[in-house]
């Protein structure tokens, strides 16, 4: 197998986050220039927030490590040429065999270890915590799984990928990312709605990359992320690191 064919078996442990440096740095050289891949991150990305929506609780370490350590060393076949009915950006959403397969995978792992989860439950503000995680994957669930849900993907500037999935008939969107750089704990990513270039703040972007932008989609045009510092900004303070379409 050459190197190009053996990056394209990544994309799962590439959502799921079980990458090292130096994979996570090939692979997403690899990425850029590699829309089936690009459409591929992102339906295990979308996968996998599915699949946290039925369970939003920390696994137990040995668990989690157990699965993490499974990633790397589980090929996927190379992706093939999406077809008329498969996911494209600004497509319908369609339901992606292998990525179900993986979440499938997952689910089993997660759901052996429910009690033991449930029996490791930290204090009121960890539950919180996960409450509040548990809703916006809920409702990026929603986003999801509606009938004229529409996705679009790109690569982040600094390195990631970054999707956003919207509704028309909702008026929502939800936004997710992989393997953006960690920021130091000045600074945040926020996500922005661009209407007819006004940027409008739609929420700061939590640890585990998923959120529900806050307020309307209305006539905006695109979703965008910057840099800002801690707590977000009214109005960017720098270039988008990603400016996604919304059509």
């Amino acid at each position: 197998m050459n190197a190009t064919a053996d990056l394209h078996t990544l994309t799962g442990a590439y959502a799921a986050h079980a990458l090292d440096d130096t994979e996570r740095a090939a692979f997403e050289r690899h990425l850029a220039r590699c829309p089936s891949c690009t459409q591929e991150v992102a339906e295990f990305a979308a996968t996998l927030a599915r699949l946290g929506a039925a369970e939003a609780v920390t696994a137990p370490p040995p668990l989690k490590d157990r699965v993490m350590a499974a990633l790397p060393v589980t090929r996927q076949d190379a992706p093939q040429v999406a077809s008329a009915t498969g996911l494209r950006p600004g497509g319908r959403l369609s339901r992606h065999r292998r990525a179900w397969a993986l979440a499938a995978c997952l689910a089993v792992a997660v759901g052996s270890g429910v009690i033991a989860v449930q029996q490791h439950r930290e204090g009121e503000r960890a539950r919180t915590a996960a409450a509040a995680a548990g809703h916006q994957r809920a409702a990026l669930t929603a986003l999801l799984t509606a009938p004229d849900a529409r996705l679009a993907t790109g690569p982040v500037t600094g390195g990631g990928t970054g999707a956003t999935v919207w509704s028309p008939a909702l008026g929502r969107a939800g936004f997710w990312a992989s393997g953006l750089p960690a920021l130091p704990a000045d600074r945040v990513y926020q996500l922005w709605f661009d209407d007819a270039g006004t940027m409008r703040p739609a929420g700061l972007l939590p640890a585990d990359g998923v959120l529900v932008l806050a307020g309307p989609v209305n006539a905006a045009s695109g979703v965008g992320v910057t840099e800002e510092p801690a707590g977000g900004s009214p109005h960017p303070t720098g270039s988008p690191l990603l400016l996604l379409p919304l059509a």
